[in-house]
């Protein structure tokens, strides 16, 4: 039997306080009376409610959903092993092999806390968005705003409909649309072969394919490949149209995917990038 000490609760608090504000990329501003997160800050960085933070910590919820374990996991740079102990904890199974992975691994982790003022985003192998900076934020729109299961770029780039919220909260186009649509069919059907007993990427796959012609066209020319540049204009509501650089870093063990964009220094468009940072989060464009 698990003790209290070695329960849920526990292991959360104690991972929470052995992580710095600075490892993750806050400021650790003012006093502190612990040189660990706060719960306010380990719910931010996971999405999830202070209170349900509390909750869990003291024992009252002992069963969170896997969405949650995983945003958890990631927002306190877990191992692999630590992850799957964590899942465990709240009886649940750990992703198996063959599956696709919305782990964020602590030494990547640590790389992305140090990216500056990019704005940068994490993507898993169904390109699923999985963790994103504030920068990220300012220059398309919070992503938290946007259900989970809408936070996918596969899904944006091919809408099923026109209803509802969106991945990039304000238009974004491409130099070479076509081109991105391409990789990123090409890039599933890779991930496909990656990942042979994921259900979450066959419904994916299966719901483009039926509620969107281009998609289905495209899958049905078989290629392989993987999503790696592309230049795109922003158009901020506040500062207007921002033109970046969009390039790709993939991991190869999970095969996650870090989009970085960023501006040519010195430019107009830096300078925009820079005024959306310190202007913060625009309301969705949507109502």
């Amino acid at each position: 039997m698990i003790t209290n000490e070695a329960g849920l609760g526990a292991t959360l608090r104690a991972w929470r306080d052995r992580l710095t504000p600075v490892a993750v990329g806050l400021p650790r501003g003012g006093t502190r009376r612990a040189s660990g997160l706060r719960r306010e800050e380990l719910a931010t960085l996971a999405g999830i409610s202070v209170d349900y933070v509390v909750r869990l910590e003291q024992g009252r919820v002992t069963t969170p959903s896997a969405q949650v374990v995983a945003a958890l996991a990631r927002a306190l740079q877990l191992t692999g092993a630590e992850r799957d102990h964590l899942y465990r904890l709240a009886h649940l199974e750990p992703p198996a092999d063959g599956e696709i992975s919305h782990h964020i691994p602590p030494g990547m982790n640590r790389v992305l806390a140090r990216l500056g003022d990019a704005a940068v985003g994490v993507f898993a192998a169904d390109w699923q968005l999985i963790w994103w900076n504030r920068a990220w934020a300012a220059l398309l729109g919070d992503p938290s705003s946007t259900p989970p299961a809408l936070r996918n770029f596969a899904r944006d780039t091919f809408p099923v409909d026109d209803r509802g919220p969106r991945l990039a909260q304000w238009p974004v186009v491409s130099q070479d649309g076509d081109a991105v649509e391409a990789a990123v069919v090409s890039d599933l059907r890779r991930a496909t072969g990656r990942f042979p007993r994921d259900r979450g990427l066959a419904r994916l796959i299966k719901d483009l394919t039926l509620g969107n012609e281009r998609f289905a066209e495209l899958w049905k020319a078989g290629a392989v490949g993987a999503h790696r540049e592309d230049h795109k204009v922003v158009a901020h509501p506040m500062v207007g149209p921002i033109e970046v650089d969009c390039d790709v870093m993939r991991d190869g063990d999970e095969d996650l995917k870090t989009v970085i964009l960023t501006a040519a220094p010195g430019t107009d468009d830096d300078t925009k990038m820079r005024l959306a940072l310190v202007a913060g989060v625009p309301e969705p464009a949507y109502d």
